[in-house]
This record gives C-alpha cells, structure tokens and sequence, in this order.
C-alpha cells in the first residue's frame, strides 16, 4: 500500500509564502505522475499543479507564476512552493499520485488526508 504523507499547511498571511510536501512510501511501485489538488468549503475539488517523472509540469491558471512544484525522484517527494498566497488560497490541500505496483500492470490513484492551508487577508 502506498501511504502519502503531506506537511507544511498552517496559517499565514496574504502575500506570504509556504512550502508543502508530500512523500510517499511503503509498497514497491513506479510513481508515474504526482500533483496537487486542494477543496475549499462549499466548492469542488480541483487541480492545482502535477508533475511527472521526467519533470514536466502543469499548473491551473489561478496558480500559474505563484505556485512551483517540484519533486525529488529518489525520495518520492513532491514540494509545492507557494508564495504571493491570497486569501482565496485558502483549501485542504491534497496530494495525489498515480502509481504502478511492480507485479501488475494497472496503475492506481493515492491520496494523502490533505493538510489545511489558511490564508488571512
């Protein structure tokens, strides 16, 4: 099983900055993309920045030139560096990755439980 665990969310003020990590462990497997969503109250979960293997990277368009991820293949890490952050930031954010156990061929979505980013104005 592949456990995701994030950390970095906590409370900050607009303008400012925080980093996010997610890394995954436990069973083997190949780690084919990971990325970032978050769900604010009453809203929908969305995508916010995924990354693959060979470091391609795409970004929703309310994020784009604020938020960098980036990832660390030998640790199966994901960073999400966010700065400028404004108060409409403000989500659970969740970390996903699409993953391959060694023994079989399908390929699996993992979820982390998500880590509270407030953003005060």
């Amino acid at each position: 099983q592949v456990q995701l665990m994030e950390s970095g969310g906590g409370l900050v003020q607009a303008g400012g900055s925080l980093r996010l990590s997610c890394a995954a462990s436990g069973i083997i497997f190949s780690i084919n993309a990971m990325g970032w969503y978050r769900q604010a109250p009453g809203k929908q979960r969305e995508l916010v920045a995924t990354i693959t293997t060979s470091s391609s990277t795409n970004y929703a368009d309310s994020v784009k030139g604020r938020f960098t991820i980036s990832r660390d293949n030998a640790k199966n890490t994901v960073y999400l560096q966010m700065s400028s952050l404004k108060p409409e930031d403000t989500a659970v954010y969740y970390c996903n990755a699409n993953a391959k156990p060694y023994w079989e061929a399908a390929t699996y979505n993992y979820w982390g439980q998500g880590t509270q980013v407030t953003v005060s104005s």
